[in-house]
């Protein structure tokens, strides 16, 4: 411990049960100084920050949320192994801030007693003071601290309230020194400790003196705590951690140990809940003053509604809208900005450069890449916008109680529900959603299925291809017509093949004990707009840092297959003449005359048609022309294999690939009613290069083909980059890419043979 006088930074652990306001607290402490990351080789959020407070710079960690320091999680591991000082990518804890609920305070003293067991300064923080006094509950902190004899400071952490109370309680308790409490233990147990003390202090060299290294960082004797935790935690983290491959000796002398323990009545685990209920009995007694009867409150008439079985689903629908709508459509103004601005951007650069493959990987490669990026940006916000004041006002909890019962079925949680309903809009956000999901297993098949909804990127596609092939005969009555019947099935293509395959996952790969679904209804507060704002800003530059650069290097990538070889002598010879003559009949022309719109046209036409043989002799034109043969049962040539390819960055690609690829031209306009028919004539027309007479590229099943295919695969290079990013490995995005794009292959085949199957 630093000295009083020693300015040198003090590394400070938040510690608290889930829905204690531990985000909070921290958000008021650190203010903008926070980063958040994940911690190397795990999945768990790392979230830190610093404060500078009376001369002296206080780094604080704040740690997953946890009942008790026996882990049953990774998150709940990763603070365990912070607080014992075993992982060497964080700097040993020297302080520790416990955060507890006002309301609950018995039961969050539990965690509390463990933590007083490491030694370390510690300090108490009471929350939600306002919560328990609606309640009738009175605390009185003083005569606490006099019983806990470490610090204690109440707070309204999302009005900031005590918070400078907390900042001088943090550093009284770093500048005493540690208290070492009481024992709960009753005395039986704590013989056993020291006789196990005993038993392992060997020489150097033996299991014992690598564990002690292990743990403590020395030589020495084994912490007592740490013994605690081992001999309660039977076969638990401490033991499997560092002994994987098992240790006779150490087993041995802790199953006769535990054996001694259950004939003096002490049977472990069932012990330590009794012992440290006890004890926090003893430190409440006379210090919370609870009413007889407890009133009836607002929040409860709240949740009488929230959590009916009607009325509340019927509110949680509307609200489920309202997020759907606000992400699909709400954001649409401010993608369509960033789009211009980025293409306005890409042409002032264009104008500025001489022509060739440096202009053309600086606007087509990196401002595209760029703009393909940050275009995510409004949704992401938006969406954690509503996340951030659901949870924070106790809304989200109450979301994944309502909706457990049906997730259940498919073998996931209520909280799954919400990250899939946000992928309809966009699979990145979605991804990133699973964040609320504390179950791993449940977490990483969430993530796996999320992007099988069907995400607004895929509108395009099944726009224009429904619009050209799919007849607007009436159906239903009247009510609906064959193209959007066509558009609700693919819809629900998506949503049952993904229940389908959470089911599987959840019986194979990533099969376990079905995990109780325990949740604590956190009382109703209203939501910090510090802590929405910052939870919000972290999100977004989370996606622009990580999942940008990924996406950034695919586009990159892409550009280079679709530009080289460029070899202009090849490509526009053959359109040369016409060009030029072109030109020179333009230049004949008055600015008045009526020619100039027809002969403007014929250039355009041409330069789409370079454009187009300039990527036929691309580097992904001859990709396509390789994959042909594995495309050919879906009913593709390798035009629109090579469209596929190249919309792997973004789905929506695809149609402006096709438009170059087929000579439709590049810039096809869903909303405009003349560029779609020329599109879809054009996209009809299309024939097989190598079919004599001409044969039709396009009829009903392939158009099917394709939107089946691209209604299942993972043509999105930002929802892989965030899966990456989400889940620390390559293992899972790669993973997802290819069951998804083996489940859109045997989609398509199906759908394809059998639409020609039924045409005969």
């Amino acid at each position: 411990m630093a000295s009083p006088t020693n300015p040198a930074t003090q590394t400070v652990a938040l510690i608290g049960n889930p829905n204690t306001g531990k985000s909070t607290i921290f958000s008021a402490l650190v203010g903008v100084h926070q980063h958040v990351g994940n911690y190397p080789g795990v999945t768990v959020e790392k979230k830190t920050g610093r404060m500078d407070h009376r001369g002296r710079r206080y780094e604080f960690i704040d740690l997953p949320g946890l009942y008790s320091l026996a882990p049953r999680s990774r998150d709940e591991m990763v603070a365990v192994d912070v607080l014992f000082g075993r992982r060497k990518d964080t700097t040993p804890v020297d302080a520790v801030v416990c955060i507890a609920e006002a309301g609950n305070l018995q039961r969050n003293l539990y965690l509390l007693s463990q933590v007083l067991e490491q030694g370390l300064p510690t300090v108490l923080v009471v929350n939600m003071i306002d919560v328990a006094a609606n309640h009738g509950i009175s605390i009185d902190v003083e005569r606490l601290a006099d019983r806990l004899s470490i610090p204690v400071a109440a707070t309204q952490a999302n009005r900031r309230i005590g918070i400078e109370q907390l900042k001088t309680a943090l550093a009284e308790a770093v500048d005493r020194e540690p208290h070492h409490t009481e024992t709960p233990f009753p005395e039986p147990f704590e013989n056993e400790v020291s006789l196990l003390q005993a038993e392992l202090a060997e020489p150097i060299g033996s299991v014992a003196a690598m564990l002690a290294r292990r743990l403590a960082n020395d030589n020495g004797p084994l912490p007592r705590c740490l013994l605690r935790r081992l001999l309660l935690d039977v076969g638990g983290y401490i033991e499997q951690a560092l002994f994987p491959h098992g240790d006779e000796k150490v087993q041995d002398l802790l199953k006769n140990a535990r054996a001694r323990l259950a004939e003096a009545g002490c049977a472990v685990p069932r012990i330590e809940t009794t012992a440290r209920y006890d004890w926090a009995t003893r430190m409440l007694e006379g210090v919370v003053t609870e009413p007889s009867h407890y009133k009836t409150t607002v929040s409860d008439r709240i949740d009488w509604v929230l959590t009916h079985r009607v009325w509340g689903m019927t509110i949680f629908i509307l609200v489920m809208i309202v997020i759907f709508q606000s992400v699909f459509t709400w954001a649409a103004p401010l993608m369509e900005l960033i789009d211009s601005a980025t293409g306005a951007v890409a042409d002032w650069v264009a104008a500025r450069m001489s022509d060739g493959a440096l202009r053309s990987m600086v606007v087509d490669g990196v401002i595209g890449g760029v703009g393909g990026v940050v275009i995510f940006l409004p949704q992401i916000l938006i969406l954690f916008l509503f996340i951030a004041v659901l949870e924070d006002c106790g809304y989200m909890a109450r979301a994944a109680f309502l909706m457990d019962k049906m997730m259940t079925r498919v073998g996931l949680s209520g909280k799954s529900f919400i990250p899939m309903l946000c992928s309809f809009a966009c699979a990145v956000p979605g991804v990133m959603a699973t964040r609320v999901i504390e179950n791993e297993r449940d977490r990483l098949t969430t993530i796996l299925v999320a992007p099988l909804m069907t995400c607004s990127a895929r509108l395009p596609v099944y726009a224009l291809l429904i619009a050209a092939f799919i007849p607007a005969h009436s159906c239903l009555g009247g009510l609906l017509t064959l193209q959007g019947l066509t558009l609700i099935s693919l819809y629900l293509l998506g949503i049952v093949v993904a229940v389908l395959s959470a089911l599987i996952f959840k019986r194979t790969i990533l099969r376990g004990r079905p995990t109780p679904f325990l949740m604590e209804l956190p009382s109703y507060k209203w939501p910090s707009p510090r802590v929405v704002f910052y939870r919000v800003v972290q999100r977004g530059w989370i996606f622009l840092h990580t999942a940008g650069t990924i996406i950034l290097l695919v586009s990159i990538i892409v550009w280079a297959a679709l530009y080289y070889p460029h070899n202009a002598a090849v490509v526009e010879g053959p359109f040369l003449v016409r060009q030029e003559n072109l030109q020179a009949q333009l230049n004949r022309l008055g600015p008045k005359d009526q020619r100039r719109e027809e002969i403007s046209r014929k250039l355009d036409r041409i330069d789409r048609d370079i454009a187009g043989a300039y990527q036929r002799q691309s580097i992904l034109g001859r990709m396509g022309r390789v994959i042909e043969p594995v495309v050919r049962p879906l009913g593709w040539d390798w035009r629109i294999g090579c469209a596929a390819i190249a919309s792997f960055p973004a789905r929506e690609v695809v149609v402006a690939t096709l438009g170059v690829i087929y000579n439709l031209g590049e810039d096809i306009d869903p909303e405009s009613q003349r560029g779609a028919k020329s599109f879809n004539s054009r996209l009809r027309s299309a024939t097989w290069d190598d079919s004599d007479p001409p044969r039709k590229v396009f009829n009903v099943p392939v158009a099917m083909s394709i939107m089946v295919f691209f209604a299942l695969c993972a043509q999105c290079a930002a929802t892989l980059a965030v899966i990456r990013r989400e889940t620390n490995s390559w293992r899972w995005p790669v993973f997802a890419f290819a069951y998804m794009t083996t489940l859109a292959y045997v989609g398509a085949f199906v759908t394809y043979q059998t639409g020609m199957w039924i045409g005969q």
